[in-house]
């Protein structure tokens, strides 16, 4: 057999080696419990400070339970340590050590105590408690599992071990209906695992829930409200029922011409609607929106673009430059004003707005087109390639969602998305 390393400085001999923990066998689990085994075992070994030396028989059996982790025999190392714990019951080695081996030994019932005592020994072990916390689940005991693992999610940094406590946690919250917390617990693991497939779904989920506790609540209290009408003017637009989700902004403005957000997103809905009447109605909608909230960031953009439509560039400049003095991280602003920027022959600034676009957003592709066409006028072919790459590659990439959208609201009886997403930009 392979020499065992010495402990590191400051361990006792008798403290637990984090390759002999690593390497005894336990039951068949999952893969992703096993997973856990591997990140949560290395750092018992850390629980250890000094072994009562004075006291021969305590250090026997840590000497001997060390001795059989590394024959990978956790089933004969458990019974030293629980000799340990009868000798010595304040000894938060072998107690933590003693918990996390029957945790996954799925002996819950009895890794408690010896959990709880290692956490209550010393509180800042975040992983330990972490496993206390689903030692708790496993054992229905609900609230003391959420107080632990709330506890321990925000401290902990190996991402499975991490995710395995959150996942835990969103669980337990949605069944006590904390959907708020759920959430946020769903938000802190997507910062670092942005595209994981079953997190967008929870998070899908929850804020649907979300929305459709939030909608149902309004309709209770407030019915005939200006804001019940301007939720049901939204779900209506989403499903693309644009005249009835006109009706009801219009309803909502009756009812509170002040209210937020009203007048834009009628506006938007007016604007592109294919009536011709109808889209002459928008201009005096976001002039309104305007009116209640100067700082509002879209209505200046869209008057923007109907000045811009209407051949009035200055105007339409000057509408793009105040959106981007509201919000200068709007890609869409970039995009409208380099647009006017280029119908103004001033394309060294042009070229500025749609290059801070793809600097803002890198998979807009309409910033990636027009740069291109920039870079062609300015005879740089190597640019040009490149940029037509990138417009090619998030152009189908966009497409091929559009088109698994429309497949979604073809089945569900929705109606397509009426824009046309291979118009060029």
């Amino acid at each position: 057999m392979t020499e065992r390393p010495a402990p590191p400085a400051g361990l006792s001999v008798f403290s637990f080696s984090a390759a002999s923990l690593l390497q005894y066998p336990v039951v068949a689990m999952s893969p992703k419990t096993a997973v856990l085994i591997l990140l949560t075992l290395p750092w018992v070994a850390s629980l250890a400070q000094t072994s009562p030396g004075s006291n021969d028989q305590v250090a026997l059996h840590m000497q001997k339970a060390q001795e059989y982790l590394a024959q990978r025999r956790p089933d004969l190392a458990i019974p030293e340590l629980q000799a340990v714990v009868a000798l010595d019951p304040g000894n938060v080695d072998a107690r933590g050590n003693l918990g996390v081996l029957l945790y996954f030994r799925r002996d819950y019932a009895g890794a408690l105590p010896d959990l709880r005592a290692a956490v209550q020994a010393k509180p800042d072990l975040w992983k330990i408690q972490g496993l206390l916390g689903l030692d708790e689940a496993h054992l229905q005991e609900a609230d003391a599992s959420r107080t632990d693992l709330a506890a321990a999610f925000p401290h902990l940094t190996e991402p499975p071990f991490q995710l395995e406590i959150g996942e835990a946690l969103i669980g337990n919250y949605t069944a006590t209906e904390d959907l708020d917390k759920a959430a946020a617990v769903v938000s802190d693991l997507l910062s670092t695992r942005p595209t994981d497939v079953h997190l967008l779904y929870l998070s899908y989920r929850l804020y649907s829930d979300l929305a459709g506790r939030s909608e149902l609540t309004l309709a209770l209290s407030a019915p005939n409200s200006a804001e019940m009408h301007q939720v049901m003017a939204r779900e209506l637009a989403r499903h693309d029922d644009d005249t009835p989700a006109i009706a009801n902004y219009r309803e909502a403005l009756r009812i509170d011409p002040q209210l937020p957000g009203a007048h834009t997103e009628l506006g938007d809905l007016l604007f592109h609607s294919p009536d011709v009447t109808l889209q002459a109605q928008a201009k005096a909608e976001f002039e309104a929106a305007l009116a209640v909230n100067p700082r509002d960031e879209r209505a200046q953009l869209m008057l923007g673009e109907i000045a811009e439509q209407n051949g009035n560039l200055t105007t339409a400049l000057a509408d793009d430059q105040r959106a981007l003095e509201l919000d200068p991280n709007d890609t869409d602003a970039c995009l409208e004003a380099g647009k006017v920027l280029v119908l103004m022959s001033q394309r060294d600034k042009a070229q500025q707005m749609f290059e801070h676009a793809v600097q803002l957003d890198p998979s807009n592709y309409v910033a990636h087109y027009r740069l291109a066409a920039i870079y062609r006028q300015e005879n740089r072919p190597v640019d040009v390639k490149q940029q037509i790459a990138q417009y090619e590659k998030y152009k189908q990439m966009s497409d091929k969602l559009q088109q698994i959208f429309d497949q979604m609201r073809v089945a569900s009886g929705q109606h397509p998305d009426k824009g046309d997403a291979g118009s060029q930009p």
